[in-house]
């Protein structure tokens, strides 16, 4: 199970990260990086077969793929978003964290402009 790979190498991170601190602080933001891209290489393996049934359902059920790869750039720009966020803030730059997150929130918004648009069209045409 990946879930367990995953919460092992948290945990191994974790013991690497404290015992590095003793020693060297500064080197204990690279194990913290090093356990992320770890983490996010195995999720992102898994991401593939979320996007592939996606697409299958979308395909059954007549939607516009458009949307449907607009809301996976959506879904992939608030993951990087949030572990980008997580790395500022464990070293410590929390300000830095504040405007990323905020970046990724723009960001977003202005890539659902499309779907948005395309909702109020549908609420507008139904309304007499």
């Amino acid at each position: 199970m990946d879930i367990i790979k995953i919460i092992g190498i948290g945990f191994i991170a974790v013991i690497i990260i404290i015992i590095i601190k003793q020693y060297r602080p500064e080197f204990a933001i690279y194990a913290s990086i090093g356990a992320g891209i770890l983490i996010f290489s195995i999720i992102a393996s898994k991401m593939s077969g979320i996007i592939e049934i996606l697409k299958n359902f979308s395909t059954k059920a007549s939607i516009n793929n458009e949307f449907l790869v607009l809301l996976i750039k959506i879904t992939g720009i608030a993951v990087l978003t949030e572990f980008a966020v997580s790395i500022c803030k464990d070293s410590g730059e929390s300000a830095i964290a504040n405007k990323v997150d905020l970046g990724g929130k723009v960001i977003i918004m202005s890539m659902s402009i499309p779907i948005m648009s395309s909702l109020l069209e549908t609420i507008i045409s139904i309304l007499p």
